[in-house]
């Protein structure tokens, strides 16, 4: 039992996910289909083009799979708003919580807590608190009769937000790219917007021509769209994700 950070690997692509863009995007305007996808042409200029125009459809051939681990079941309840998605995340039922791993909120460091007979740090706070509810989670187990699934389900009604999870996400392009618009925003929760920054580098590298100079959905519109809401930083997100364009 200890406090964990979030881990990202991608676990499987459509092989040359640019090509097989590119590909079914010339179907749509070509006369002759013939060697659509063993064209030797670079897709980048091509697939530049069809996000210009906003022709988005041919992204969604290639899928990419993630898998996802040392995050809060916090970030997964964020993570699976996305629906045009697929997830297979580990279970609190059939799997037992008894020391389980935790994410500490990074906002915590040097912050104190006021308790009886003065202050504490309130990073060690939060971790006793999480094992006061791990001792918790047990014991509720127990009196349930450590029945596997059956005492599990009850037992893990008093697991904190923090507990870590894994979670495997498969996405095509297009949902990706809304999803990195969206969760790379200076406003999105700071864990989420750290798992979005892992996935575009993996991303990046297997498909450049769709995902370099992709960013928060100001980059991609050349303002902020979030009005007095906005984090105020949209020069610093240009510079930062624009810089492939």
């Amino acid at each position: 039992m200890g406090a964990v950070k979030p881990r990202v690997s991608l676990v499987r692509a459509t092989p040359d996910p640019d090509r097989a863009i590119a590909g079914a995007a010339r179907l749509c305007y070509a006369s002759d289909p013939t060697g659509l996808f063993d064209n030797d042409e670079s897709p980048e200029r091509f697939i530049g083009k069809l996000i210009d125009m906003g022709h988005l459809s041919p992204m969604e051939h290639a899928v990419f799979t993630f898998y996802v681990e040392g995050v809060s079941r916090a970030m997964t309840h964020q993570l699976v708003r996305h629906r045009m998605a697929s997830y297979s995340q580990r279970s609190q039922r059939y799997v037992t919580h008894d020391d389980f791993d935790y994410i500490v909120p990074p906002q915590l460091d040097g912050k104190t807590v006021a308790a009886e007979g003065g202050s504490v740090d309130a990073v060690e706070y939060y971790e006793e608190t999480m094992a006061l509810i791990a001792e918790r989670y047990a014991r509720l187990n127990d009196a349930l009769g450590r029945a596997g699934e059956t005492s599990n389900e009850d037992a893990r009604y008093v697991l904190p937000n923090a507990c870590e999870t894994k979670i495997v996400v498969s996405m095509n392009a297009r949902e990706l790219l809304h999803f990195f618009g969206e969760r790379l925003c200076g406003r999105a929760q700071w864990e989420i917007r750290s798992v979005a920054e892992a996935m575009l580098r993996l991303v990046q590298e297997v498909c450049p021509s769709v995902f370099n100079g992709v960013g928060p959905k100001c980059v991609r519109e050349g303002r902020c769209p979030e009005g007095r809401l906005s984090c105020g930083r949209f020069d610093e997100m240009k510079r930062r994700y624009g810089a492939h364009q």
